[in-house]
This record gives structure tokens, sequence and C-alpha cells, in this order.
């Protein structure tokens, strides 16, 4: 890839570089990393370019602001562990994951443990499945932008990513991510849930950290009625979500944060 000629003399790069990934002598190239902090104004503008260039940006975040800027210029990324998005269905990835998280531990005599499943009432251990689509209230490119720019304004080391892939949500898999690894092995399938998303609410891939992943979202739930089974999607995707965010933590106070907000959030443990 060479992201300079795709862009053309409109759209110019900082200095940066090709990565080469941890998989065998040199590695795939899946990504370009930018050598020093991403500028202002140039991941809307990308972005905007994208159905002409095929390049998504990402800005992307250090672990622990090191030095080595893990696991981006380290080449800490395993594309040839991943899988395709399109081959899984995104409503089974979501309902495989409830059930492994709602399971309840069997005591010796048999007793569910109620605490678990305290976590996601109302549901308890069923599934509710997919919540409706919504239809955007502004442009998602736009909405993702603005949250770039926001997003630069308050994490001075970000540096801009660019993947070839056909949306934000494929970029993940592309570049080999593996932030969700001790819930997910494989990124497609997170990637399927977010494509999924990109087309339900408007959502956007805009910024990517060692195990955090920030999406705008330009259709997000109106009501705590609408908020509920997102709030259960959020949990399948990424259970420490709610297991580990403020107490008390349930579904329905967790989606009470969903109501309006346009930005999404997760972090695996």
């Amino acid at each position: 890839m060479h992201p300079e000629s795709l862009l053309g003399d409109d759209i110019r790069l900082p200095a940066g570089r090709m990565v080469a990934t941890d998989e065998g002598e040199g590695g795939a190239r899946p990504l370009w990393l930018s050598d020093g902090p991403a500028p202002f104004g140039l991941w809307g503008r990308i972005r905007a370019a994208h159905a002409r260039t095929g390049l998504w940006p990402l800005l992307l975040e250090p672990l622990d602001g090191g030095e080595d800027f893990r696991p981006w210029a380290s080449g800490e990324l395993f594309p040839g562990d991943v899988s395709r998005p399109a081959d899984h269905d995104p409503e089974a990835v979501l309902a495989e994951c409830w059930e492994a998280c709602t399971s309840a531990d069997e005591g010796d005599e048999g007793d569910e443990d109620e605490d678990e499943l305290a976590f996601t009432a109302p549901y308890g251990a069923m599934w509710p499945g997919l919540a409706p689509g919504k239809e955007a209230a502004e442009d998602p490119g736009r909405l993702a932008a603005e949250h770039a720019e926001a997003f630069l304004s308050s994490a001075s080391d970000t540096r801009l990513g660019l993947v070839e892939a056909t949306s934000g949500a494929e970029a993940l898999a592309v570049v080999g991510w593996s932030g969700p690894l001790n819930h997910e092995s494989d990124t497609a399938r997170i990637a399927a849930v977010v494509g999924d998303w990109e087309r339900r609410f408007g959502v956007r891939v805009f910024a990517v950290g060692f195990d955090t992943l920030r999406l705008s979202v330009a259709a997000p739930p109106a009501t705590l009625e609408e908020a509920l089974p997102v709030a259960a999607e959020h949990f399948a995707f990424c259970p420490d979500n709610v297991w580990q965010g403020p107490r008390p933590q349930n579904l329905v106070a967790y989606a009470e944060r969903l109501v309006g907000a346009d930005v999404w959030t997760f972090w695996w443990d």
C-alpha cells in the first residue's frame, strides 16, 4: 500500500511508515502509521475521500503512553489470525457471547449465581435479540470527524493510522488488532458486529487503542426503552463495560448512559 499515491496531491500526509506485523519474517504491512501526533483536520479529510481512496483513517492510542507506542509501532498486530467479518452473522456472534457471559455457575446444590445474572436484569440469562435500527439524525461521517477532532484535543500522543479497508469495522480485522483478545480471539467477529452497528445506528470507527475502541453514533437511542436492548448488545460485545463500570451497575443503569449518547467507548480488560 502506498497511501500517498492513493490520496493524491490534495491531501498531504505527515511523515510516516508502513508497519510490519509480528507474523513471520518481515510480516505483513497492513498499517501506515504517522511518525508523530495526528494533525488536526486530517482525519475528516481522509475519511471524506474514502470512497475514492479505499483508505480508512484511525486515530491510534498507545498502551499507557509508552515510548514504543504499542501495539502499533511495535507491530503487535496479527492479521493472519483473523478471519473475514463477512463470514460471521452479527446476531449469532452477540447471542453466543451473551450465553457465554450469562451462563450461571452452579454450586454444590445446583443454585444459580444470582449475583452474575443481576448484571443483566431485566433480561437475566435470556438473549433479547437485536435492537431495532434507526435513521441517522445527522451525517455519520461529519459527526465522526467532529468527534475525531474533539478527541485529538484531549489526546496529544495520538497518531494517525491508515488501513486499506471498505469501512472502519473492516479496518479492525484487516490490521489484525487484538484488543478484545481476553473476550474474543477472532477480531473479525467483533468487526462483524461493528459493521452491523454502522448500518443500524450510523456508527463510525474513529479511534482505537491497545484494548479500547471509540465509535461515533449518528442514531443513538432516544429513550430508555430504546436503549435497553442496545445495552444488552454492548454487554455481549464488551462485558467489561458493565462488569467493571461504575457501581451500582446493571443493564438499566448502563442503558441510562446510552440515551442520546453519540459516542460509544469500549474497553476490554
